[in-house]
């Protein structure tokens, strides 16, 4: 511990004197008047303007380049300095056959810091002095009656770990999307942030019988443009070269989807918001050219798959017939293979679009790498065991999935902040990703339109929406610059739009708070 303080310790101090006058100016430049809503009698709310928001913005960004400098892989000195005091390798991988080496991409670095507050320094909490008690401020507007019959809520300074509001923390609540918060700290602490899934193709020897193996990457795409995605066209046309190079010019294609157990449709049935979940699939098997979002879906991704593989080895030269299911045998040689970006990147897509095959697929990759049953069963025991051994508060909570589209999942409002604060963890970076893959607040994924005129920039969440359910859980610096991890639980609600609009309002007042 001596290490790391004396590692970090000069460039933080000095970023914090640095900024503290232009945050203290800066702040007073933007502090949010209260308004008078509208038939809400004494209740107030914060609300913020457009040059609040943006003058916000350019806080955060000028603060984090003080207490920099970024290196070439975008990762901040001050964070590498701690990292080679914790004497912690790193990068490492964690499939033998990922496709790290020579030729394909390196893992990548950690994710970079997230500041604990804009000054760089912990604020202790202050519910009764100076400002107007927390309790005072989140109530009324928890209790209105968009919110339904049920709700809990949790507010966490990270830096300190200290509570600062609750109410039904440890209630167990629908959680919806927020589930995901759950997954992403679970396969991360499992797999590691530069773990990466591999597809391959793997010819069985004194035959030309070949086998594309799927390796569970959700992300892998057919598209002309993979956008720096695992591409099945670059596979294609390096699989196509490697048997032309053997002498090979037709084969018998089979495709192994056996890295995945058990049933491949999901509870709630056949849904444009998910696909059949198989360790094989393109696009994630959407019919449509969408990318994100519900989308018609194929009925059997991996089937789909390889016959678009079986039309791409057509165009690069090799003759095929059309491909069935199969298994590749432990003498198969790969001859060619494309690796999805790190987990880190699939985390933060996960949250940022809400994207439910990323979440089914990272449970099951949790549940493969703990040596359980890669099925939704199996997925769902593994999330809460790996969550059980960080030593976070599980109590009530009940996992069925990984994407939170089953109503049957049960998750504390206690539990989420607990994720949302490990991940803030300065001894946890290689959880990180869980924060900046949050929406931000007007800007990103699903929270691109809403806050327009509330937070805007300053609230990170990840949102949740069933039916009679609706929930909102991430990160928010306030007034005072503490960044403070939150979770809003709503249940019984009847009118989504008007749930949304009060979970925001409760945000954006947490944000506007100086309790």
């Amino acid at each position: 511990m001596v290490r790391i303080v004396n590692a970090v310790r000069p460039r933080l101090a000095g970023a914090a004197a640095t900024a503290r006058p232009r945050v203290a100016r800066l702040v007073r430049a933007v502090k949010p008047q209260l308004t008078r809503t509208p038939g809400a009698g004494t209740a107030r709310t914060w609300q913020y303007t457009a040059g609040a928001a943006t003058a916000g913005l350019a806080l955060a960004a000028w603060v984090v380049t003080a207490a920099g400098p970024w290196d070439a892989n975008g990762q901040r000195t001050a964070e590498r300095d701690r990292a080679a005091a914790l004497e912690r390798a790193g990068g490492a991988d964690h499939d033998d056959d990922s496709g790290t080496g020579s030729g394909t991409p390196r893992p990548a670095p950690s994710a970079a810091a997230v500041l604990t507050g804009l000054g760089g320094t912990a604020h202790a909490a202050d519910t009764t002095g100076g400002g107007k008690p927390l309790a005072d401020v989140l109530g009324p507007l928890l209790g209105v009656p968009a919110l339904g019959g049920s709700h809990a809520a949790v507010v966490v300074d990270t830096a300190t770990g200290k509570r600062l509001y609750g109410t039904g923390a440890d209630k167990a609540l629908t959680p919806a999307s927020t589930t995901k918060i759950a997954t992403a700290v679970a396969a991360l602490s499992a797999l590691g942030p530069d773990h990466r899934l591999t597809t391959r193709a793997a010819l069985e020897p004194g035959t030309k019988k070949l086998v594309l193996v799927g390796g569970g990457d959700p992300t892998l795409t057919a598209r002309k443009n993979s956008d720096g995605w695992a591409g099945l066209r670059t596979l294609a046309t390096d699989t196509a070269k490697a048997l032309r190079d053997r002498g090979v010019h037709d084969v018998t294609l089979a495709y192994d989807t056996s890295l995945y157990a058990g049933p491949d449709l999901h509870p709630i049935g056949v849904n444009d918001n998910l696909a059949r979940v198989s360790a094989l699939m393109a696009d994630e098997g959407r019919a449509d050219a969408s990318t994100s979002g519900p989308a018609p879906r194929v009925p059997d991704p991996a089937a789909g798959a390889a016959r678009t593989f079986a039309d791409l080895l057509g165009e690069a030269g090799i003759k095929t017939a059309a491909p069935g299911p199969g298994k590749a045998t432990g003498r198969a040689t790969t001859v060619a293979s494309v690796a999805s970006p790190p987990l880190s990147a699939l985390v933060e897509r996960m949250l940022t679009d809400s994207d439910n095959d990323i979440a089914e697929a990272l449970a099951r990759q949790t549940a493969v790498a703990t040596g359980g049953p890669a099925d939704f069963d199996g997925g769902a025991r593994a999330i809460a065991a790996q969550l059980t051994k960080l030593g976070l508060p599980t109590a009530g909570s009940v996992f069925h999935d990984g994407s939170g589209l089953n109503r049957d999942d049960r998750l504390t409002a206690n539990l989420l902040t607990a994720l949302l604060a490990e991940a803030a963890s300065p001894a946890r970076p290689d959880l990180r990703p869980v924060l900046t893959g949050l929406p931000v607040a007007g800007f990103t994924g699903t929270l691109s339109g809403r806050y327009t005129d509330g937070a805007a920039g300053v609230v990170r969440a990840k949102t949740g929406t069933l039916t009679g359910v609706n929930s909102l859980a991430g990160t928010v610096v306030d007034r005072d610059g503490r960044l403070l991890a939150f979770a809003f639980l709503a249940s019984d609600t009847t009118n989504a739009v008007e749930a949304q609009a009060a979970l925001d309002a409760t945000a954006t007042a947490l944000a506007g708070c100086g309790c």
